[in-house]
């Protein structure tokens, strides 16, 4: 093509390239409120990526009704169970660096876990597949751990639930001991680990252990309803679970973690494929929860992510990792499901990363 051509083409196709993410946010901007407005949610964030690059960021409504601020992009949210990802990430990092073996017993390993009937690994706990118990109706913890490993006591004097790979049982507490194994092995509290570790390599300032304490600028306040009433969410200290549901971020500082992710920066691909896999149980049942990640397809393609809710929040981060997508979606209502509106905001990036 001659020179003359090339420079002429070049304002149509920068043209076209605007036109097409304006289209795209109107889109997502659409799909969003309407979600928002239909399920009564006072205030939601959501950031999209696709590739590398982090397409779209907005917030809708307001992040603290009784002080009419405004939920935009930067405000920061409890993630809840999105944690688990964050932690599996870490483990990971360990098992690549040689420094963890996932069958290994973590009895002898982490100290406060005690002997049990069965060994209980970290692969089985990773799946939810290691017998230890979830919740058991002993209410939240307004309690301030200094780390993971002083808040074990709430659980590890329990017995397993069930011979470790015999069931799936979805668990925190599993995740929270997955988080002291990391603290031991790298001989450092789980929120410095994932400062260092996974914001500092994503480039997600805002991803951090969510600490009552800490002035976190633009921390959003939390609701969920009685019948027609809006109220404030109850007290939590997630101190005693960072590794099953204790961090927060920003919704694009949680897209940055996802396409850092899907790009390699974070874990190799090779791990990835494990952690994006499956696991069965003994009896060879498949659990639909990989590592970490919960696994499925959306149109014949493989689908990862995780979903979130607690006091204050819902929260949702899914990924099709063979189109370079994802999408976060946070917000400060309980009880609040994505599964519809994240498949179609999937959809339209794929659609998007496709052209």
């Amino acid at each position: 093509m001659p020179q003359a051509t090339r420079l002429l083409l070049l304002p149509l196709l920068a043209s076209a390239s605007i036109a097409a993410q304006h289209d795209l946010t109107r889109d997502l901007c659409d799909l969003l409120d309407k979600k928002r407005v239909a399920d009564r949610i006072p205030g939601l964030s959501c950031a999209a990526w696709i590739g590398d690059e982090v397409v779209f960021a907005r917030g809708f409504g307001e992040s603290d009704v009784e002080n009419g601020v405004a939920a935009t992009e930067r405000t920061v949210y409890r993630l809840a169970s999105i944690s688990k990802s964050v932690t599996a990430v870490l483990a990971m990092q360990l098992v690549e660096e040689g420094a963890l073996d996932l069958d290994r017993d973590l009895c002898g390993l982490v100290e406060g876990w005690p002997k049990k009937r069965w060994p209980v690994t970290t692969r089985q706990l990773l799946g939810h597949l290691g017998g230890v118990r979830h919740y058991r109706g002993e209410g939240e913890s307004t309690r301030r751990f200094p780390d993971q490993r002083a808040s074990l006591g709430r659980f590890a004097a329990d017995p397993l639930l069930h011979e470790p790979g015999s069931r799936y049982l979805y668990t925190t507490y599993g995740f929270n001991l997955i988080a002291a194994t990391v603290e031991t092995l790298r001989d450092a509290p789980m929120a410095s680990v994932v400062a260092a570790r996974v914001a500092a390599v994503a480039g997600a300032a805002t991803l951090q252990d969510d600490d009552q304490r800490r002035l976190i600028p633009h921390r959003a306040q939390g609701y969920f309803r009685f019948g027609e009433t809006l109220c404030n969410s109850r007290l939590m200290d997630s101190s005693y679970k960072l590794g099953g549901g204790g961090l927060c971020s920003s919704a694009p500082d949680l897209a940055r973690f996802g396409a850092a992710l899907l790009a390699g920066k974070l874990v190799s691909s090779a791990t990835l494929r494990q952690m994006w896999t499956s696991q069965q149980t003994a009896a060879g049942e498949r659990t639909g929860y990989g590592m970490g990640f919960r696994v499925g397809e959306l149109d014949g393609a493989l689908q990862v992510g995780h979903t979130g809710a607690q006091s204050r929040v819902s929260t949702t981060l899914q990924m099709l990792p063979d189109a370079g997508v994802g999408v976060a979606i946070l917000c400060n209502l309980e009880g609040v499901k994505f599964p519809g509106v994240a498949a179609e905001v999937l959809r339209r990036l794929r659609d998007e990363a496709g052209r």
